[in-house]
């Protein structure tokens, strides 16, 4: 399999769209994960509020509740143009929280995270569109665990970076970073050869349009199970998050334990991304989600065994585990949905996918609190046995012979 994987890595890496794709996701991504950082400390710093500080998570992640609907937007022009300008559009809005200097300004801050999460919305939405045009799709499934191993290896290095950089420029020094990250990736999509044709005027209202995609993702028979899978693995893992600084206290560390442990889980989701196009072809989608979603309970039970040496296996395990059912469901869409759709069906699976992991959050941090974490974690782990069980009782053979299809068209 390792030969496999170099060659089909070196396919994406030497394709030059998918090239400049790759890179600009490691640029936006590493303004984005070092903001997401510096916003909570800025506004703590400046308020001495918890609740406060925790309100810039809620801006940036409330805008998915409405991803149907901001999905639209993604198919109603060409999708190219419009990465380049929600990248411009959002590299100018950052350079306003320059004037965020005191309690008062913080309403500006607010409005600029919740106008960066719904931006962030629509580019994904029209990314995931234009990449199933402009990659092939034999290698989707490589092209995403790719973009898997960039987000997750910005994860690791920019939070440091942001730190270091707040700690020297305050937050208007981490804004400007983000705003420069956005004009050099607006760049790059302008750089992009690909040629998109003009979509056809748009009937109907704004509510049609949306349901259409909610309507494709649960009639599809591909689609639905990996879609409500992966929710309900990002509500267990949500649920597992919450535990994490309860693990730490189980193991007689500080909570500054948990950069450890996070770091660890980066590293395993950095490595499956190489290996996810090759295990996609290998195992068709359900049961490649279905293998990662089984490690995930395996790892997330075994954290209430208070133990270093586990607690930092479990910890890449549960790095590896976490992306597969995200990568099949989101590689899956992109090959079984019609063009001109999917913006909105991309923007429907991720609300459905990612908002449960904001649920199960908010339900950890008030569970943690009335009962025995290492109960939690145990139940966690068999709902997610059970949850990676009911994909591999489900017929795999419409979507393994799509996979293998598409390979064997252009073989890796």
């Amino acid at each position: 399999m390792t030969t496999k994987t170099t060659w089909s890595v070196g396919r994406v890496l030497r394709d030059r769209d998918a090239g400049l794709y790759l890179s600009g996701v490691v640029v936006s991504g590493f303004g984005t994960s070092a903001l997401w950082l510096a916003s909570g400390v800025w506004v703590k710093d400046l308020t001495g509020s918890d609740g406060l500080a925790a309100l810039c998570m809620l801006a940036m992640w409330l805008p998915t509740l409405a991803g149907p609907l901001l999905g639209t937007l993604a198919d109603r022009g060409r999708r190219r143009p419009l990465l380049i300008g929600v990248n411009l559009l959002l590299g100018a809005l950052l350079l306003t929280l320059v004037r965020v200097d005191a309690p008062g300004d913080l309403w500006l801050l607010y409005a600029v995270l919740f106008v960066y999460g719904a931006a962030g919305v629509v580019h994904d939405a029209a990314e995931s569109a234009l990449v199933a045009r402009a990659v092939e799709p034999s290698l989707l499934g490589d092209f995403n665990g790719l973009r898997t191993t960039a987000t997750e290896g910005m994860k690791l290095l920019a939070p440091l970076a942001g730190a270091g950089l707040y700690a020297a420029h305050g937050g208007a020094g981490v804004a400007l970073l983000d705003a420069a990250t956005f004009v050099l990736a607006a760049g790059l999509y302008a750089a992009l050869r690909v040629r998109e044709e003009k979509p056809t005027p748009a009937t109907g209202g704004p509510r049609p349009r949306t349901a259409e995609g909610v309507r494709h993702l649960w009639a599809h028979p591909v689609l639905r199970p990996l879609v409500l899978a992966g929710g309900a693995t990002m509500l267990c893992a949500g649920l597992n998050g919450a535990m994490v600084y309860a693990v730490v206290d189980g193991l007689g560390h500080s909570p500054a334990y948990t950069g450890v442990l996070y770091a660890v889980q980066g590293a395993g989701s950095v490595a499956v991304g190489l290996l996810s196009g090759p295990a996609l072809r290998h195992l068709g989608a359900r049961r490649f989600a279905a293998s990662g979603i089984a490690l995930l309970a395996v790892a997330v039970a075994l954290r209430a065994v208070p133990s270093d040496p586990v607690a930092l296996v479990c910890g890449g395990a549960i790095g590896m585990g976490l992306p597969p059912v995200l990568i099949a469901a989101m590689t899956s869409v992109q090959r079984e949905t019609p063009g001109a759709l999917l913006g909105r069906a991309t923007a429907t699976a991720h609300t459905l996918v990612f908002t449960p992991n904001v649920v199960g959050l908010a339900a950890g941090a008030a569970l943690v609190e009335l009962v025995d974490h290492r109960l939690v974690l145990v139940a966690l782990g068999v709902a997610l046995l059970v949850t990676a069980a009911s994909l591999c009782q489900s017929p795999a053979r419409a979507e393994r012979t799509v996979a293998r299809s598409s390979s064997d068209a252009s073989p890796a």
